[in-house]
């Protein structure tokens, strides 16, 4: 069960992981059989769905995006949680704000989780 420590910590961890630009640090988040859903999947990702499934083809995606955003740095703005999940609010790129739904396995890691953004 998640509580309001573990939650702290994943988010803060999470958002250093992402500033870092150390794609094997982000992705020790996620379990093999994660599942990503973004409307920049859609956009940018070659996948029509949205979705990608997969920590390998999930990795591809993200080392391309940190490619092509040598910039990119997040600001933690809240953390909320649940049983099992939790929701990371945060300021993205060019100070869009992102809220990422993470849904965690028995293990502790990232199973799956949905993006969402103010725009795009």
């Amino acid at each position: 069960m998640i509580n309001q420590k573990l939650a702290q910590e994943f988010a803060r961890d999470w958002i250093d992981s992402w500033n870092s630009h150390d794609l094997e640090r982000i992705l020790s988040h996620y379990s093999d059989d994660f599942q990503l859903t973004s409307p920049f999947i859609a956009l940018f990702g070659g996948e029509a769905s949205g979705v990608l499934k997969r920590k390998e083809k999930v990795a591809q995606y993200w080392k391309n995006a940190l490619e092509k955003m040598p910039d990119l740095k997040f600001e933690l703005i809240d953390v909320l949680y649940s049983v099992n999940s939790l929701v990371i609010y945060y300021r993205a790129v060019l100070g869009k704000k992102g809220a990422e739904v993470f849904f965690f396995g028995d293990d502790g890691k990232a199973i799956a989780s949905i993006a969402h953004y103010d725009e795009l």
